[in-house]
C-alpha cells in the first residue's frame, strides 16, 4: 500500500518574509531556488508564498501570505495553538544557546519550564504569534 508523502508544513504569515527569515535563521535552512530575498537597486519583494530547504534540498518549510490572521493566545485557549512546531536540543547548555538566539531572532516567551529537571523547555511565539518549543531530549 502507498502513502501520501509529508512534503512541507505551511505557516500562515501576515508579512511572509519576516516569518521565513525567523525560520531560516534558527533552523538553518535555505530558500527553494527563485524565493530567495531580492537583491540590487529597486528590487521588489512581492513573494506572496516561499519555500525554505534543508541544504540537500528537502523541503522544511513553507509560508503563505494571508491579509490577517489572530495570535494564539495560548496557553489561554481564547485562540488556541491549532500546531505547534517542537525543536530539540542535546543538553541545556545548548538550550540557553538557543534560547538566546531565538530571542535575538524575535521569538517571544510564552512558557519558561527550564527548572523542569526531567524536561527542561521553553515554549516560545514566533513574530506571528506561532507557538513553538525547543526543549532537552
Amino acid at each position: 500500500m502507498s502513502h501520501p508523502q509529508l512534503l512541507h508544513t505551511v505557516l500562515d504569515a501576515v508579512d511572509v518574509r519576516r516569518e521565513a527569515e525567523f525560520w531560516r535563521e534558527l533552523l538553518g535552512l535555505v530558500y527553494r531556488a527563485g524565493d530567495e530575498v531580492p537583491d540590487g537597486p529597486g528590487a521588489v519583494d512581492d513573494h506572496d508564498w516561499l519555500v525554505l530547504t534543508h541544504a540537500d534540498g528537502r523541503r522544511a518549510l513553507a509560508f503563505q501570505q494571508v491579509a490577517e490572521q489572530a495570535r494564539s493566545t495560548w496557553p489561554d485557549q481564547q485562540v488556541p495553538m491549532q500546531l505547534h512546531l517542537d525543536l530539540t536540543v542535546p543538553d541545556v547548555d545548548e538550550l540557553a544557546e538557543q534560547h538566546a538566539r531565538a530571542l535575538a531572532l524575535g521569538a517571544t516567551v510564552l512558557l519558561d519550564r527550564t527548572d523542569d529537571a526531567d524536561e527542561p523547555l521553553y515554549v516560545y511565539a514566533d513574530p506571528e504569534g506561532h507557538p513553538f518549543c525547543i526543549f532537552v531530549a
